[in-house]
């Protein structure tokens, strides 16, 4: 099976855990922010509701799909620059060894 340079590893994973953390965040700030901060939230509108309302009822469902979408791409983007393909991942998953 084929080696993967510690080094490569470590930095690959890093920049996954990462890009972890930073969706998090955003998470955190469209769930959990615009309901800590709705009182003060009142008197902005958007599209006509105000704004705790419209994040809440859609809002951070539309935030988390873009977010997801971003995600795909952006971990494409790393998984290319590391050299990982989506064929070498099929085949680790399917139990398979790398050929050199």
């Amino acid at each position: 099976m084929k080696q993967i340079d510690k080094k490569v590893a470590d930095a690959y994973f890093r920049e996954r855990v990462w890009l972890i953390v930073i969706f998090l965040i955003i998470w955190f700030i469209v769930s959990f922010g615009v309901v800590m901060f709705a009182e003060s939230f009142k008197n902005m509108t958007f599209n006509g509701f105000p704004f705790h309302y419209f994040m809440g009822a859609q809002g951070a469902v539309a935030t988390f799909i873009i977010l997801l979408f971003i995600n795909a791409k952006v971990s494409d983007n790393i998984d290319k620059k590391y050299g990982i393909s989506e064929e070498k991942n099929e085949q680790l998953s399917a139990g398979k060894t790398l050929d050199h």
